[in-house]
């Protein structure tokens, strides 16, 4: 629901509620941090800012971290005595003047503009108990309201330690969500960052608008989740089709993938179904060669009673890369990007194959890339893919070295998850040893 920029509905934030129910070991809800070992959910949490749904309290029965999403409450309201700065309250763009509105009008949240107190902050996780921890993965946490990055005009920016976290922007943009209603979100944190978590130094987040748009938003906690125990989470399973835009003609063999890159493929009728999903609000990604990648969000809660969602894909022109014809949607493989066995230092020769990427990226502005890393099946299947990982992230930085927005590309390492041909022969784990750059957007 869009919101009138003029409107202004004037509440009282009511006490909230006492929690109901919860799967979780972090129960208590009431205290504005948490710092937990060995949990159920995770071998780690670490959680900012209370658990009260913006000081709404939580419908009876529900559970944030199991549950779908809220209900709609109302609007606009005014934080808790006690409640971390930057939580629990209407935030505005650290850009933003009553004079602009970024060119889509504003929403209601826009008119509780305080040049002090709706400008987003950081949000400091301590992270002593992470000291020496050996981390195999990290996810984190973000009880959302009303972010609307297409309806709004809106442009996000999240930032680890300073740090773009690109990851984070794209389901962060991706999400049009109204009401008001709170939602769950979880975004795997790249192994850039896994150091930082493990320094004892604070993990700091920031995630600010970055056009000045009229878009308010909010954020009731923000937790992190270190070496997730993802059995051990609620799930549910989510169903939906991918088809052409314009046409709706089904796209079979399309890949559909959620954020920490759980893929399944759609069948002939363009039809898919993603089981065992942690509950909460995803975004799911499709991608087809000849097509620009499409996404569409998922509120799913536990079982199989979960909203369908439809993933429209647009069809995009063929792209010249080198003296090569590459259609959008399609991996291609970078010739001589070498490394020594065991590590993530480019060699020399890496380097010529590197510039036509970036000379690729400045040809076509618009263009956004995927550059993917793979391994042979040799070793241990987590450390190959750590290793591609960081691979392909020094071919990422070289790139953004030359001057490209590192928001344009996306770093990924699938390790020996996805081979091109038999590991059986030394010939065929060569090609799998491979660097692929894949455009999803021109």
């Amino acid at each position: 629901m869009r919101r009138s920029l003029c409107a202004v509905i004037l509440v009282v934030a009511v006490p909230s509620l006492a929690q109901q129910k919860t799967v979780s070991e972090d129960k208590a809800w009431a205290s504005q941090s948490a710092a937990l070992s060995n949990t159920l959910e995770a071998e780690f949490i670490v959680r900012v800012g209370d658990v009260d749904n913006l000081n709404f309290g939580w419908p009876e029965g529900f559970d944030p971290f199991c549950g779908r999403m809220t209900e709609a409450h109302a609007w606009p309201w005014q934080p808790a005595e006690g409640d971390v700065a930057g939580l629990d309250r209407i935030l505005l763009s650290s850009k933003f003047t009553p004079e602009k509105n970024g060119g889509c009008g504003g929403d209601g949240y826009s008119g509780s503009y305080d040049a002090k107190a709706t400008k987003p902050q950081a949000i400091s996780l301590p992270t002593t108990i992470l000291k020496d921890a050996k981390v195999t993965s990290a996810f984190v946490q973000l009880f959302i309201d009303d972010f609307q990055a297409n309806a709004m005009c809106s442009k996000f920016a999240v930032t680890l330690n300073g740090k773009r976290f690109v990851e984070a922007e794209k389901v962060i943009n991706a999400i049009d969500q109204t009401g008001p209603v709170g939602k769950l979100l979880s975004i795997p944190i790249p192994e850039e960052f896994w150091a930082d978590l493990t320094s004892a130094k604070p993990l700091v987040i920031t995630v600010d608008e970055t056009k000045g748009a009229a878009d308010g938003f909010a954020i009731d906690f923000v937790r992190l989740l270190v070496n997730r125990r993802r059995e051990n989470t609620c799930k549910g399973s989510v169903a939906g089709r991918v088809v052409e835009k314009g046409s709706e003609t089904p796209i079979a063999k399309a890949k559909v993938s959620l954020a920490d890159r759980t893929t399944v493929e759609t069948n002939a009728e363009g039809r898919f179904t993603l089981k065992n999903v942690p509950t909460g609000f995803e975004v799911v990604t499709a991608s087809a060669p000849g097509y620009s990648d499409g996404s569409a969000t998922a509120d799913i809660g536990t079982g199989d009673e979960n909203p369908e969602v439809t993933i429209f894909l647009e069809k995009g022109k063929t792209l010249v890369f080198g003296e090569k014809k590459l259609a959008i949607g399609e991996a291609l493989s970078l010739n001589s990007i070498l490394f020594d066995a065991g590590k993530a230092d480019l060699k020399p020769e890496s380097k010529p194959e590197l510039e036509k990427v970036v000379q690729f990226l400045k040809a076509n502005p618009n263009a956004e890339i995927e550059l993917s890393g793979h391994t042979s099946s040799e070793g241990e299947a987590q450390m190959n893919r750590s290793l591609s990982y960081r691979r392909v992230k020094t071919c990422k930085d070289y790139v953004v070295g030359k001057g490209i927005d590192a928001g344009r590309i996306v770093a990924v390492g699938f390790g020996p998850d996805r081979p091109v041909a038999s590991n059986a022969t030394e010939p065929g784990r060569k090609q799998n040893r491979r660097v692929e750059l894949r455009v999803v957007k021109n």
